[in-house]
């Protein structure tokens, strides 16, 4: 045989290699694969955590790694003002009058309101989660003890890697102090919070099943939820479910998205986790869409 023909023998048996080996997987070992590829085809250090809870299948991929959680962290902190409301401490109708020394910057749109401003508790959880209301973080934190109380929760669950440490009123000026944004991210000091997917997909499983706080406190927390208004992530290619969900930003270098996809029969918990990205956000925001319609269509599938 020639140099020539061995060369082109040698490429037809890789390929049949590599075409039986991809016919070994399973389908939710094909699934897995085909989300690895998206996450490649973008510079980025990728968490991802799925799990159905009718058939316990799981995808995980660095799922155990721990990674900045940006808003996500809000999540944590609404269950610890369940508990506490649960414990009596206060009241889903309890009023806060907004003053002005509240006000935080970036998203949510409390800042914008007039000073004397009256809203309940439950309207606060509300806004922290649909639109990241960063004031109403910062009263519910101050309301529950800080991101301690948050953490020692978090502990008692048993997700020790799920940590609170900082505050609005902190995050923001240590940012603006920063020569520039990519410098305070590549240093990392201030990380406004810390989890792992997996550990976040167990807090939504909780959720899910009616055990997080109480099954009253976790029908209304997915309530809350699935008013989210920000949508170009998980939501982004799929149809179908309903999805409560919770993003988290600090991009181009933090792109996070949380949840659910919930249809008749079939509840998926979805967690994904990006860092270190500094490209295009929309090309994260695009990547993280790509990854949750896998997830969707799969499981669509297998139903």
């Amino acid at each position: 045989m020639s140099r020539m023909g061995s060369v082109v023998a040698a490429g037809v048996i890789a390929a049949s290699t590599m075409v039986n080996a991809q016919q070994q997987l399973t389908p939710l070992q094909r699934v897995k694969a085909s989300i690895e590829r998206t996450t490649r085809s973008v510079n980025a250090t990728w968490g991802i955590y799925v799990k159905s809870l009718e058939t316990s299948e799981e995808i995980a991929i660095d799922a155990d790694r721990q990674m900045e959680t940006m808003s996500t962290i809000k999540i944590p902190l609404m269950v610890e003002v369940l508990e506490q409301i649960k414990a009596g401490k206060f009241a889903l109708t309890d009023k806060y009058t907004f003053v002005q020394a509240d006000s935080q910057p970036g998203t949510g749109t409390i800042q914008r309101l007039d000073p004397g401003a009256v809203m309940t508790v439950k309207d606060l959880i509300t806004m922290m989660i649909i639109v990241s209301d960063n004031t109403a973080t910062e009263v519910l934190y101050r309301m529950v003890g800080g991101p301690e109380a948050v953490n020692r929760r978090m502990d008692a669950l048993g997700l020790k890697n799920t940590r609170a440490l900082n505050v609005p009123s902190r995050w923001f000026p240590s940012l603006r102090s920063a020569p520039t944004t990519e410098q305070f991210y590549r240093e990392g000091k201030y990380p406004f919070g810390l989890t792992t997917p997996r550990e976040m997909g167990r807090l939504l499983e909780m959720m899910e099943r009616g055990t997080l706080v109480d099954k009253n406190a976790s029908e209304l927390m997915l309530r809350i939820m699935r008013g989210q208004l920000y949508r170009t992530r998980i939501p982004r290619y799929v149809s179908g479910y309903t999805i409560p969900h919770k993003t988290g930003d600090f991009l181009p270098f933090v792109g996070d998205d949380v949840g659910m996809l919930e249809a008749p029969g079939r509840t998926i918990v979805i967690s994904v986790f990006t860092g270190n990205h500094f490209g295009s956000g929309e090309a994260l925001e695009n990547a993280i869409g790509l990854v949750a319609k896998e997830v969707a269509d799969y499981f669509a599938y297998r139903h």
